[in-house]
């Protein structure tokens, strides 16, 4: 019996030992940040649109920690540049797996998405992205979401508003072509049922020795009554200036990509007149947007553009369904469960695939600003 008596009084010792130590590393647990990682291009000299698209993703985390966290945890944003470069968009996903981050903000390009949704897939890990549009990437049951529409609502949206346009001459990017050629793609389906035919298309390299002046030549050699410009900012405004030194008259339309403030910065008087589909309206005021757009500019010193916008709408959209995830729901579940999100400017709502559906305008610059014509 007194044998007994010390096993029991052993026994007791160490339930009382594990449960203390559960309780600790329980709490330990309850501290710990929740780690979400970013991936996008933020370096080289087309980065503007990552570099807003991280900005947004900060501040959404920033103002989520400063009102007390997620579920009493603060959140620690894990930032990768993925260089633009496949192999590299890769690698800095595998590494966010690694370091036990719950979901992907990025990236903020189409050819970027294809080499790590594969691999967000393979971990389940939920990727949002702001900005990619790719059409390949639609209607698939994987673990990648957006908040943007595709491709074929933006090129859709512009053929229909350049209707009065009937021969139409084309440059696009080749490092990107998983989104320049499923915009290209949409645009000739819906203006030709327009009447249009886009009658010389140019694929070029973008960098830093790109050629600008032979692709205007040759596109203007075709005399179209439009051009279409699907590309990055940096390399739109540059060719804008090349197409306008040759003639100062001909419509330019480029794609939403490449219609950042970076475009209007480096293009000046070449791209006045210009238009190009987005996905929000800088001129608005919305109280939600205007309250966001005080805390960017303070924050950032810069507008944030509709990367910088949409970045802070896909991070959101994360911190709320992981405020909002029962114990029992994947990430992923949460998200379509919830299914309507608010945006900063109007709301967004996700189908089963993830795809987002929300209002897209048609903008001009005028005087150095982009301004929503329709």
């Amino acid at each position: 019996m007194i044998i007994e008596r010390g096993r029991v009084g052993i026994w007791a010792g160490l339930g009382t030992i594990l449960l203390g130590l559960m309780i600790v590393l329980g709490s330990c647990s309850r501290s710990e940040p929740i780690r979400i990682g970013f991936v996008g291009g933020i370096s080289g000299r087309v980065a503007d649109l990552g570099v807003a698209g991280r900005n947004g993703v900060l501040l959404a985390v920033e103002l989520r920690n400063r009102a007390g966290g997620v579920a009493g945890r603060q959140v620690e944003l894990i930032i990768k540049d993925d260089e633009q470069d496949p192999e590299v968009a890769e690698r800095v996903t595998r590494d966010l797996v690694a370091q036990g981050v719950v979901a992907i903000v990025g990236p903020m390009t189409s050819a970027m998405a294809m080499r790590v949704v594969p691999v967000a897939n393979e971990a389940k890990v939920l990727v949002v992205s702001p900005t990619v549009t790719a059409d390949d990437l639609s209607g698939l049951d994987d673990y990648f979401f957006r908040v943007i529409a595709s491709t074929r609502q933006y090129a859709s949206k512009n053929a229909l508003y350049q209707r009065n346009l009937r021969r139409v001459a084309t440059a696009y990017d080749l490092g990107n072509k998983a989104y320049t050629e499923s915009w290209l793609r949409n645009f000739r389906d819906a203006f030709s049922q327009n009447g249009g035919a886009i009658i010389r298309t140019l694929g070029f390299q973008s960098g830093g020795d790109t050629p600008f002046l032979p692709i205007a030549r040759e596109l203007l050699a075709a005399q179209p009554d439009g051009v279409l410009i699907i590309a990055n900012s940096v390399d739109s405004a540059l060719l804008c200036q090349q197409i306008r030194k040759l003639d100062p008259r001909v419509p330019i339309m480029v794609a939403e990509w490449g219609a950042t403030e970076r475009l209007v910065e480096l293009g000046g008087q070449a791209v006045e007149g210009v238009t190009a589909p987005q996905l929000f309206d800088r001129e608005s005021l919305s109280p939600a947007y205007q309250a966001f757009r005080q805390h960017y500019l303070e924050r950032f010193g810069q507008e944030p553009g509709f990367g910088g916008t949409a970045g802070f709408d896909a991070a959101n959209v994360v911190l709320d369904a992981l405020a909002k995830r029962r114990p029992e729901q994947s990430l992923k579940e949460t998200v379509l469960a919830i299914r309507h999100f608010e945006g900063v400017q109007n709301p967004l709502s996700f189908d089963d695939f993830g795809d987002a559906q929300r209002e897209t305008f048609i903008t001009v610059v005028r005087d150095g600003r982009f301004v929503k014509i329709e």
